[in-house]
């Protein structure tokens, strides 16, 4: 019985490191009932609703105009509605289907802190999207800028017709074969360095 239980363990443990399930924060979940989990797309209340438009990611590293990013700040950027899109482990298991969501491109955002080029051939940067739980994905220059990646990254703030409820905002990269290693749950920030 002691060896099921512990395969078992094991089994659900590995499934989450495979598929970036990082450790939520209670401080940002709000307080739910009996009744409220019947139904996981309950109203916000006032007070939770001021919660998400209060965090930030900080935008930041080789910038010319590092960011503090709100839900807020976002819908006042040019928002995008993307549908169906799926969260893919990398087993190839469905873990999240998004009817449609709402979010700001990677690219645009980089655009507003203006990275710290050096004419128009200065383009060895990397771009690191940071979790709460130091979760990182990475993107390249390139990536972002010359190639339809760039038109695919985003930073999601509503799905389904709700805020997001992994963290406020989390990024997201459409055009992976196995969307779940860079879907960054719980988003803090979004940081450019330079490669040395």
């Amino acid at each position: 019985m002691k060896t099921k239980i512990y395969l078992l363990v094991l089994s659900v443990a590995f499934g989450c490191i495979m598929c970036n399930s990082p450790k939520k924060e209670a401080k940002v979940i709000p307080e739910t009932t009996t009744s409220d989990k019947k139904d996981e797309h309950k109203a916000l209340s006032p007070a939770d609703s001021l919660k998400l438009v209060n965090h930030q990611i900080e935008v930041k590293g080789d910038v010319e105009f590092p960011l503090q990013l709100t839900v807020d700040s976002l819908r006042k950027m040019k928002v995008t509605t993307i549908d169906n899109f799926k969260v893919v482990c990398q087993s190839g298991e469905v873990k999240k289907d998004n009817k449609v969501a709402k979010g700001v491109l990677l690219k645009d955002i980089l655009e507003k802190a203006k990275i710290k080029q050096n004419g128009h051939k200065d383009r060895n940067f990397y771009i690191v999207a940071r979790a709460s739980d130091d979760y990182k994905a990475t993107f390249s220059w390139a990536e972002i800028f010359n190639n339809p990646t760039g038109e695919n990254t985003y930073v999601l703030f509503e799905e389904n017709g709700k805020p997001v409820k992994s963290g406020e905002m989390i990024l997201i990269c459409k055009n992976d074969i196995k969307t779940g290693p860079r879907h960054v749950y719980w988003l803090k920030s979004i940081e450019v360095y330079k490669v040395k």
